[in-house]
């Protein structure tokens, strides 16, 4: 019998917590706790009817699993399960990233990475304290080097359903499409160091006020869908 919860990772090695000990530079603060816990929760009981809605339209249109659970790298290098709507066929093949065009998609979940109705179930990991709202996006284990000094300031916070690289890079999916067949090595190459060049300038610098900033960029970024 098919499960509701589907794994589209194809190989996931467990990461070493680091050390819970300050970094060089302290990072600044973003967003209480305290509030992530609540919107959290206030959007998950809103959200409840759209994701009942996207549930169903996943199992009518092919079939189940619904879910799909994946090992991230979560807070000082510790491993947590992300819960997000299917938006593949269920398939343990296949690169870790996702471009434009990738044959694994759906069709319906080109609809719901477009409008990020995808990503709704993730509250429920921003409730249990494994996520932020904002904060660097959780990578899979396997793209993690624990040695590298821009990842050991990263993992010092809680990683974020969203953040300002996110947002610039909103089209990442494209700008992989033309790497050709070998989108991975492109994106731990080029995209990669970008991203953690740009999570560590942010987190050197955020404010409760830069992380609202962040999420209503978001807002509008999806509604915009630009």
């Amino acid at each position: 019998m098919s499960s509701v919860v589907s794994n589209e990772s194809a190989i996931v090695t467990a990461a070493e917590p680091l050390s819970e000990a300050p970094t060089s530079a302290p990072l600044t603060n973003g967003i209480p706790r305290w509030i992530d816990a609540i919107v959290a929760l206030v959007g998950l009981l809103v959200a409840a009817p759209v994701i009942a809605l996207c549930v169903a339209s996943i199992a009518l249109t092919s079939g189940l699993p619904v879910l799909f659970w994946q090992q991230r790298v979560g807070r000082y290098g510790r491993t947590f399960t992300m819960v997000k709507l299917r938006t593949m066929k269920p398939s343990h093949e296949g690169p870790q990233v996702t471009r434009r065009g990738d044959q694994r998609i759906t069709r319906l979940g080109k609809f719901l990475r477009l409008t990020k109705l995808d990503e709704l179930p993730a509250l429920w990991n921003v409730l249990r304290g494994e996520m932020s709202l904002v904060g660097p996006r959780p990578e899979v284990p396997r793209y993690v080097d624990l040695d590298n000094a821009l990842w050991k300031t990263i993992l010092q916070v809680r990683p974020g359903m969203t953040d300002p690289v996110t947002i610039w890079l909103r089209h990442e999916e494209q700008l992989l499409a033309r790497a050709g067949g070998d989108s991975e090595n492109f994106y731990l190459n080029q995209l990669q160091p970008e991203k953690l060049t740009g999570y560590v300038e942010y987190l050197r610098h955020r404010t409760w006020r830069s992380d609202v900033r962040v999420l209503w960029r978001t807002l509008t970024a999806v509604v915009g869908h630009h």
